[in-house]
C-alpha cells in the first residue's frame, strides 16, 4: 500500500488520540491498552478492530463465547476458561470477556469472576465507540478510575513495531542520561534490552514513542525513517 502523508488518527482507551503523519506505511491495525482500577482492584483492557476479541480470547484458551448480552450499544460477551498455573500449582477460573461495537471492540479478563462481577465492573464505565477507536470513561463516584495512560500500539513495515503514549514528567525522567539523535520528529534515543536487541525511544514533542525492531527493520535506518515521522497526541 502507498506511503500516507495524510494524519492517521488512532484514539486510546482514555480517550486521548495520537496523530501519525509522514511518508510512511500506516495501514495496518492498532491497539490500545489501558489500565484501571475499580474497587480498588486493577483491570487490563485492550482494544482494536473488532476482529481483535475472537483473536485475543483464542490466545487466552477460548474456543467459543458461552453467553452474549447486549449492552451500552453493543454486544457483550462471555466465556469461561480454567487452567492450570505450574507456579502456584493451582488451577485458575478466568471469565474472559469482549464488547463488540460496529467497528471496534475490547478485550478484558477477571479472575474467579461470575457475569454479575463482570458487569458491577463495567457500570463503573461509560464506553464510547469512534470512528478512530475505543474509549472508555470512567465514573470517579462509582469507584473508578484511570490507573496510568492508555497506550497505542502500531505496527509501520519498515520502521518496527511502535508503541505510543503521553510523554508525562515522570516518563521524561526515565530517559537516559546521555544526548539523543536530533530528528525533525524529535529526541532519538537507542538503547539494549536485556536479550541484547536493540531498541529506540523517541521523545517527540508531547508524545512518548517506543520503537521495538521487527524482521523487516534495517536497525541502522531507523533514525532515518524516524526522522520522516510525525507524532502528535491530543485530549
Amino acid at each position: 500500500m502507498a506511503a500516507a502523508e495524510a494524519p492517521v488518527a488512532h484514539r486510546a482507551m482514555d480517550g486521548r488520540r495520537f496523530l501519525l503523519s509522514g511518508p510512511l506505511d500506516f495501514s495496518a491495525p492498532f491497539t490500545s491498552v489501558v489500565e484501571l482500577t475499580i474497587a480498588g482492584r486493577e483491570h487490563e483492557f485492550t482494544a482494536g478492530s473488532v476482529g481483535l476479541a475472537d483473536e485475543l480470547a483464542q490466545a487466552l484458551g477460548v474456543t467459543d463465547f458461552d453467553e452474549q448480552l447486549n449492552y451500552q450499544g453493543g454486544a457483550l460477551l462471555t466465556a469461561r476458561v480454567t487452567s492450570y498455573d505450574a507456579q502456584v500449582q493451582l488451577d485458575e477460573d478466568r471469565l474472559v470477556a469482549a464488547w463488540r461495537g460496529r467497528r471496534y471492540c475490547f478485550v478484558t479478563q477477571l479472575y474467579g469472576a461470575s457475569t454479575a462481577d463482570l458487569l458491577a465492573v463495567l457500570r463503573t464505565l461509560r464506553i464510547a465507540e469512534h470512528g478512530d477507536g475505543l474509549a472508555v470513561r470512567p465514573d470517579a463516584s462509582a469507584g473508578s478510575r484511570i490507573a496510568a495512560p492508555a497506550t497505542v500500539i502500531k505496527q509501520v513495515p519498515g520502521l518496527g513495531l511502535l508503541d505510543l503514549a503521553p510523554l508525562t514528567a515522570e516518563r521524561a525522567r526515565q530517559l537516559p542520561s546521555w544526548r539523543g539523535l536530533r530528528t525533525r520528529a524529535g529526541e532519538l534515543f537507542r538503547d539494549t534490552l536485556s536479550d541484547g536487541k536493540p531498541y529506540f525511544v523517541l521523545a517527540a514533542a508531547d508524545t512518548w514513542v517506543t520503537v521495538l525492531p521487527l524482521a523487516d527493520t534495517v536497525v541502522d535506518r531507523v533514525p532515518d525513517l524516524v526522522d520522516r515521522l510525525r507524532v502528535q497526541s491530543v485530549e
